[in-house]
């Protein structure tokens, strides 16, 4: 448990969202035949009783980095001003998180009451001489610190969306939030750096068994160290001697040896049952256009915009609050297709949608949801035109924004 507190930490750390040292540190804890914690900090004996109240073995507390402390602190002061909930639109979110509920200041039975019923809790705690000013992200865990982790990252990326989705929709609206001006000009730094260069990936096409499996992990590791997912979720996948290898479903992209299943396309095995909740997808996207690769992540801009809908278009909208499963209007940014489609295979699955988006393009941005890009013969072009399309995207919605603003 020791190990595993200090991992999550570190990755935390290693995500940008947490602090390497001084009070930013992000605590990871975790029951064993002791409680464990990756470090000491004042906040802990607090946050020791909530293993007292709550059924779990796990907890991961933290104090986010720029730019997420200043959009949350933000999103959970708008809340409590109204339902207490922030209610993000984005897929993920509305699958696994649902909303997240806030608080205003560390109030134990507060705290326990929000995570009976959710995964996480925001306390947005603006009071420094109480040991857990804020913002702070709270998610805990029944079996292992990587739940937490995946909680309080989550919330990150859902706040992250959120905060620049409604950005713009307020704009297009012709109102004003001097406010949510000021916000959007802090993070914007954040926005603006210099992004990473391509990774260098194992090259196709491939002769061994063993090189699918290592290229698989390689692009895996690469993109979330790139950012390019929500917490380590996404998936991905690989045609080989008439077999999709693909990534086990809810498997970290970023450790996936032994995490990969091998299907064959002809279904003679029952090797897809613990496959990616798309398999079916996949499968139906590699007969369709004879590709070998393919690449599925949650690039923040490309979730954003992909939401980016015209405020009245939207209200006449028959479909408004389904969007993500039923949105009736063909969009594309560019050349990129922007298709509907719920994660699975059921009847409004992206099963249905994502295959046929891709007779005119290598790349599908799903509703809501992320980016699906293919490759001839490895990941290479999969993964440099993952990162082109979404920096065409942040490119699209800043465009967006300096013309709402300033004309």
């Amino acid at each position: 448990m020791e190990n595993l507190v200090k991992k999550y930490a570190r990755k935390l750390v290693d995500a940008g969202l947490a602090a390497s040292s001084g009070p930013g540190i992000p605590l990871v804890g975790g029951l064993d035949h002791a409680l464990v914690w990756n470090t000491t900090a004042p906040e802990i004996p607090v946050l020791e009783q909530l293993f007292q109240h709550l059924n779990i073995n796990c907890l991961v507390f933290l104090r986010p980095s720029p730019p997420y402390d200043r959009i949350i602190r933000f999103l959970a002061g708008r809340a409590l001003k109204g339902s207490g909930r922030i209610l993000p639109q984005d897929c993920e979110t509305r699958t696994f998180l649902h909303d997240l509920p806030v608080v205003e200041h560390f109030d134990l039975q507060a705290i326990v009451q929000a995570l009976k019923q959710r995964k996480s809790v925001i306390i947005q705690g603006l009071d420094k001489e109480n040991p857990c000013w804020g913002p702070v992200v709270i998610a805990p865990g029944n079996v292992s610190p990587e739940q937490g982790f995946v909680g309080v990252s989550s919330v990150c990326f859902a706040c992250f969306v959120t905060f620049f989705s409604d950005y713009l929709a307020l704009l297009k609206t012709g109102n004003k939030d001097p406010h949510m001006d000021r916000v959007f000009d802090q993070v914007l730094p954040f926005v603006q750096t210099q992004k990473s260069p391509l990774p260098d990936l194992m090259h196709g096409p491939f002769s061994k068994e063993q090189d699918v499996y290592a290229a698989m992990v390689q692009a895996g590791q690469k993109i979330v160290a790139c950012g390019l997912v929500d917490s380590y979720f996404g998936n991905i996948s690989y045609c080989w001697n008439n077999t999709l290898y693909i990534s086990q479903t809810g498997a970290s992209l970023d450790e996936l040896t032994g995490c990969i299943d091998p299907v064959p396309l002809d279904g003679s095995t029952s090797a897809g049952i613990t496959a990616s909740s798309e398999l079916t997808a996949h499968l139906d996207t590699i007969g369709r256009t004879g590709c070998q690769a393919i690449l599925h992540g949650h690039p923040r801009f490309c979730v954003i915009v992909s939401m980016d809908c015209d405020p009245a278009q939207k209200a006449a909208c028959p479909f408004s609050d389904k969007c993500h499963t039923h949105c009736p209007t063909p969009r594309h940014l560019a050349s990129v297709p922007i298709v509907p489609g719920e994660v699975g295979s059921g009847p409004f699955g992206l099963c249905n949608t994502l295959p046929a988006a891709f007779d005119t393009s290598d790349s599908v941005i799903v509703y809501g949801h992320g980016l699906f890009v293919t490759g001839k013969t490895d990941f290479t072009q999969a993964f440099s035109t993952l990162t082109a399309v979404e920096n065409l995207c942040t490119n699209r919605y800043l465009e967006q924004v300096r013309h709402l603003r300033h004309g």
